[in-house]
């Protein structure tokens, strides 16, 4: 769903603190391992291997969702498939 900005709506997301972006999403994959959370289940095995680039579990493209900054664009992409972390 694209959604076009204004100073409305960037100052309700940054108020109430809203996500939307792929690092704050449960099927986010990200390539460095040091960006993997705390639970205590995951292990070498679940890291990333070097070099590769971040990417969706599901297999959604993640260049138009990846970035959480609000303030250099005029609309913002949410992906159906979000999941907060």
């Amino acid at each position: 769903m694209i959604h076009q900005l204004d100073d409305r709506l960037r100052e309700e997301a940054r108020r109430y603190r809203l996500v939307f972006a792929c690092p704050d999403c449960a099927s986010f994959d990200p390539a460095e391992s040091d960006d993997r959370d705390d639970r205590d289940d995951r292990d070498d095995r679940d890291a990333a291997p070097a070099g590769r680039a971040p990417r969706c579990s599901l297999g959604y493209p993640v260049a138009p969702h990846v970035s959480r900054s609000l303030d250099d664009r005029d609309e913002v992409i949410f992906c159906k498939a979000f999941e907060l972390r």
